[in-house]
């Protein structure tokens, strides 16, 4: 089955839909969505404007960018304990 990808602009154009009163039902068959992806989106970007989902989306790139340089150090800190403990 194709999987489609919309941009945060058009999610959010979406969602303003039904804002505007139209019922979910006809604006999932509109973008060829399910029910189920249309509120998983309210449930994320609902509220949001575009810079708010891009800061956003920097700083959920910025937190795994600092998980790994956090587990990088963590393994090179044991392999050194290890090899200080081995001297001993």
């Amino acid at each position: 089955m194709k999987r489609n990808t919309f941009s945060e602009s058009k999610i959010l154009e979406i969602l303003q839909e039904q804002d505007a009163g139209l019922k979910v039902t006809d604006i999932c068959r509109k973008h060829g969505i399910s029910d189920a992806t249309f509120f998983n989106w309210k449930k994320r970007y609902g509220g949001m404007t575009i810079s708010e989902i891009k800061r956003v989306k920097e700083l959920e790139e910025e937190n795994a960018r600092l998980k790994k340089m956090y587990s990088n150090l963590s393994l090179e800190h044991d392999a050194l304990k290890d090899v200080i403990a081995k001297k001993l």
